[in-house]
């Protein structure tokens, strides 16, 4: 490889942004194709295959054999919310060999004894977002359970969004007009002061209520 090709590599590489190294095997001729300029190459179905599968691969095209070496960025994942939740996935993207980030404006959760060896931004997702930048090969994680901070982060472009909240939260995410969304109305009777302090009902027992809480998980695609 010439230095003119290894100096653009380095600079997409920098970026996050894919190439592909296409080495003709019989005269050593290589050329870097750019992931914005796979559709106009000649090998522009075979560059995507291997793009799409992040593996290079020997093809042959018009009786000549080419050496594609993918050069893709490596999968990310960026959480907001440095919670119970956050500190579970973090040892699994080690195993996993993801980039893990986590970014909470909480300096009382984001805390490196909670989260050792893991990557941690304190400030609010809008500025850390603008600095970090989101692409294909990233996924977002919103954990935070608060919407000031999660909601506004839904149509960034990403490879993959997912939340865990309450289902009327979630519902609200997924877009209005969900039944989560919608607030539950009670067709239980309505009891007097009197029978409420006396504990007594003319109408029907009423069941103990839960105490665990309803989750919901939702995820969607980036536009």
């Amino acid at each position: 490889m010439d230095l003119a090709t290894l100096a653009v590599l380095n600079t997409e590489r920098a970026a996050r942004r894919a190439t592909i190294l296409v080495t003709d095997v019989e005269s050593g001729a290589q050329r870097l194709v750019k992931a914005a300029d796979l559709a106009a190459d000649s090998l522009a179905d075979a560059l995507e295959k291997q793009l799409r599968m992040g593996k290079s691969a020997l093809v042959e095209a018009d009786g000549r054999a080419f050496f594609l070496t993918v050069q893709a960025p490596p999968p990310r994942v960026i959480v907001t919310g440095a919670v119970h939740i956050s500190q579970a996935m973090a040892p699994m993207a080690k195993l996993l060999d993801l980039d893990l980030v986590i970014v909470d404006p909480r300096t009382a959760f984001a805390t490196p004894e909670r989260f050792p060896g893991v990557r941690l931004l304190t400030d609010w997702p809008d500025e850390a977002l603008a600095s970090l930048g989101l692409d294909g090969y990233t996924a977002f994680v919103a954990l935070t359970h608060d919407p000031k901070i999660d909601d506004r982060r839904w149509r960034r472009r990403c490879a993959r969004t997912a939340s865990i909240s309450a289902r009327s939260a979630a519902g609200r995410r997924m877009g209005a007009g969900s039944n989560a969304s919608r607030p539950r109305v009670s067709t239980r009777p309505q009891r007097s002061a009197s029978t409420r302090r006396s504990g007594s009902t003319s109408g029907p027992s009423r069941r103990p209520r839960s105490r665990s809480r309803s989750w919901a998980r939702s995820s969607r695609r980036c536009a």
